[in-house]
């Protein structure tokens, strides 16, 4: 559709006056229509957590009782019934957020990768998280001790050094 043609049909939606909207995933972005009460999602196994999430999210803004139904196909990998089941399973953002995490794996915090497992040798961000803020905290406190004591001032710098030529080895 042409974006007038486009904006004829949201407008003409968001009144009442068209009862029923087929699109493609756009919707999910600057829709607010608060009669809007059912959403069927096709071929939903295709689909993140997070996307799923933001189209859950166009229905159920008014009083009335909203659904969201996800169809998926017979074919569905154990990763998509995985994130089907959270859909299932709750509304909260954050658990959903925690799994997608979960699933995904946080990918390159130094890098270009957006999803996948980190090269940590022992940390789990999904599992490890209270250690590792723990972790940050020490860190933190050392850097801070660091601008008074010439000894964590010594061992900041090597550790900066050896991050380095880390990352000069991996990049």
């Amino acid at each position: 559709m042409k974006a007038e043609e486009k904006e004829k049909v949201m407008r003409g939606f968001v009144s009442g006056e068209i009862q029923i909207l087929v699109s493609t995933t756009v919707i999910e972005v600057g829709v607010d229509v608060p009669n809007a009460s059912v959403i069927v999602i096709e071929h939903a196994e295709r689909f993140g957590l997070s996307q799923l999430h933001q189209l859950r999210g166009r229905v159920g803004r008014g009083a009335e009782q909203s659904y969201c139904v996800l169809l998926a196909s017979d074919k569905r990998t154990e990763v998509a019934r995985e994130r089907l089941g959270i859909m299932e399973e709750t509304n909260d953002g954050f658990r959903i957020a925690e799994k997608d995490l979960e699933i995904r794996g946080p990918g390159e915090i130094m890098g270009t990768r957006q999803a996948g497992l980190p090269e940590f040798r022992v940390a789990n961000l999904a599992r490890d998280l209270e250690i590792l803020q723990a972790a940050r905290k020490e860190a933190e406190r050392c850097f801070n001790q660091s601008k008074t004591s010439p000894e964590a001032a010594r061992l900041i710098k090597r550790w900066q050094n050896d991050a380095r030529l880390k990352l000069a080895a991996v990049g």
